[in-house]
């Protein structure tokens, strides 16, 4: 499978640094930002759901690998504390791998740790066969 283009587009956008990317987890680094919040000056939540989704898919298509392609069939991403500033990382695992979907969880935790938000991806595998 060729690698996934980790540096254009959306995650560029985003200013995303991966640390870690495989079929068994993916951690994901970045920079809270102005640009990056919402109208009360903390971290938008479409974020958090962008960075679920990307750490999910990343990884389950690499998991995957030639044997096909993965879509996200479902987000539900859980915010659990406000940010302002300071580095974000995403540590995404998966729960369960299937013939026909996967399940991922990402964790979001603050530089102290913390854990701000949390969320999981059902991936929908499409393959040939």
């Amino acid at each position: 499978m060729d690698m996934p283009n980790l540096t254009g587009g959306f995650v560029a956008l985003l200013g995303l640094t991966f640390d870690e990317v495989s079929g068994d987890r993916v951690v994901i680094r970045w920079k809270v930002r102005p640009e990056l919040h919402q109208p009360y000056g903390i971290q938008h939540g479409g974020v958090y759901c962008s960075v679920v989704e990307t750490a999910a898919s990343i990884g389950g298509a690499l998991w995957l690998g030639d044997k096909g392609n993965v879509v996200g069939v479902s987000n539900q991403t859980d915010f659990l504390r406000a940010v302002r500033d300071g580095e974000l990382t995403a540590v995404g695992t998966p729960v369960h791998r299937g013939r026909s979907q996967q399940l991922w969880l990402v964790e979001i935790t603050d530089a102290d740790g913390r854990l701000v938000a949390r969320g999981q991806v059902r991936l929908q595998n499409l393959t040939a066969s």
